[in-house]
């Protein structure tokens, strides 16, 4: 079992995320949080998945000078794409309301990376799901965001929340990749990893 390959690592979760958290706690791994600072841009040009990987490489760099022998660092970033736009985080009310009626009746892509940072060695991987959303209305827009604040969430939603319940309509592909940990992938990154390292 996955728990006993890695019972003598230290497993890092570096992200703030609180779905990360929730959704490796899932996984019954014992693991902590270490956050350190980062910058999350990305060259321009690059497709989705090169963007997500790129920022999720990134967060995994800036612990490799200090990385200890039994250590795995565990990073990941989401990043929602529709047509040739790539949507980060939100900056403020505006640009959300902006994303959300940009996807408002419209499929789009959500891409969730892992990285993996163990012993000098680096695994990066991507996953993506594809969501349907209904026609939004103003008003709903201006509900979720008043209420829920979405500031933290790529695409300006959390799939898990009010705006996922009422207005996604098909999703093919991970719930959990859209949630932001694609956990069927980081399973099989883990369990690849070499027995002694």
């Amino acid at each position: 079992m996955l728990y006993d390959l890695i019972k003598n690592k230290q497993l890092i979760l570096a992200s703030k995320s609180p779905r990360r958290k929730e959704l490796l706690s899932a996984m019954n791994l014992d693991f902590e949080i270490i956050v350190r600072p980062v910058d999350e841009q990305f060259p321009p040009g690059l497709k989705p998945h090169e963007a997500a990987e790129h920022i999720a490489l990134s967060k995994a760099e800036v612990f490799r000078k200090d990385l200890k022998t039994n250590q795995i660092i565990l990073t990941g970033d989401t990043i929602v794409a529709c047509d040739d736009l790539i949507m980060g985080k939100p900056k403020n009310r505006e640009d959300a309301i902006f994303m959300l009626n940009k996807l408002s009746g419209r499929p789009h892509q959500v891409t969730s990376s892992i990285c993996l940072l163990y012993n000098s060695e680096t695994v990066v991987k991507s996953d993506t799901a594809r969501v349907h959303f209904k026609k939004l209305s103003a008003q709903e827009i201006d509900f979720y965001i008043k209420n829920y604040k979405p500031y933290d969430k790529a695409g300006a939603y959390g799939i898990q929340e009010w705006l996922g319940h009422i207005g996604i309509l098909k999703l093919e592909g991970s719930y959990n990749t859209v949630m932001g940990l694609p956990t069927h992938l980081l399973y099989n990154m883990l369990q690849n990893l070499p027995v002694n390292f």
